[in-house]
């Protein structure tokens, strides 16, 4: 990236207490064969060695810049934040403690870059028979492919990339905690055309520290979203399709339930149970920490 010049990609790195990842996540991105992006950290008040060891390289590459919030913001507000820092055509979103493989930036904006109707993509898909990887879905065929397919909407950040004025225009992620990017799928897929894009550009760590440890607790936050956008007088599927789902969705909860019990795992029952009554109110609520 040429000094001053409107960087391809904005590669956005949010951060709180990951001194023990934070360095191999910076130099993954270091080391990218596409050279015209710009890194942009954006610390959530650490209370450990995260902004130092941030800082430290800043000092030593010029596409580097570090932030520091003056309060901790949470997860998905701290990626608004970091996107309204970036500069680049795309953004691209790799997590303290995780990495991206020296191709993938450069596939991920060249697939992009050949397929300018879409207006964001994701990767780390698994091989489906139909066709070969990249190619883009419609909202319908979005909506298809996740719930009558192999999934989608299920991806991390980490594997999507996002035009920067797409990312405006749709408002950013909400403010819900653990299920914001499962929100924000559901809604970009209304309204812009999707790129799949393959497995192998980047790399997901699993830790005991992530929040998604404790991804159940969450549940009826996901039925909320599903529910909403099913029932949203854009949502793209047909009536029929989406009986099918609601359909399909009661009949596993069952399964679920009967399985509980011949176990005895009478707290997982219960919580099946409230979700298998649950009606969206609506509206979709964060979750308080």
């Amino acid at each position: 990236m040429v000094i001053g010049q409107q960087p391809l990609v904005s590669v956005l790195m949010t951060a709180w207490n990951r001194e023990k990842y934070i360095g191999q996540a910076i130099e993954s991105v270091l080391a990218s064969t596409c050279r015209d992006f710009e890194l942009i950290i954006v610390d959530d008040c650490s209370t450990d060695k995260t902004l130092a060891i941030a800082q430290s390289y800043a000092k030593k590459d010029h596409r580097i810049q570090v932030h520091s919030n003056g309060k901790n913001l949470g997860d998905y507000p701290n990626r608004n934040r970091a996107a309204t820092l970036a500069t680049g055509k795309y953004l691209k979103y790799v997590d303290a403690d995780d990495t991206i493989y020296p191709w993938g930036l450069q596939l991920m904006t060249e697939m992009m870059e050949k397929n300018t109707e879409a207006g964001w993509g994701l990767c780390s898909l698994i091989q489906i028979v139909e066709r070969p990887y990249p190619f883009v879905l419609s909202p319908k065929q979005a909506y298809e492919h996740h719930y009558f397919g192999p999934g989608l909407f299920h991806k991390a950040p980490l594997s999507a990339i996002i035009k920067r004025d797409v990312f405006v225009q749709s408002g950013g992620f909400s403010p819900l905690r653990m299920t914001s990017d499962f929100e924000m799928w559901h809604r970009l897929a209304l309204a812009f055309p999707v790129l799949l894009m393959p497995d192998g550009m980047v790399w997901y760590r699993e830790h005991s520290e992530q929040e998604v440890k404790s991804k159940k607790l969450f549940s009826l936050q996901y039925e909320s979203i599903m529910l909403q956008y099913l029932q949203d007088s854009r949502c793209p599927l047909s009536r029929e399709q989406i009986i099918r789902i609601k359909r399909g969705r009661k009949n596993e909860l069952l399964k679920f339930m009967m399985y509980d019990l011949l176990k005895f795992r009478f707290t997982e029952f219960s919580h099946n149970l409230k979700t298998w009554f649950f009606k969206p109110d609506g509206k979709l609520q964060s979750n308080s920490a």
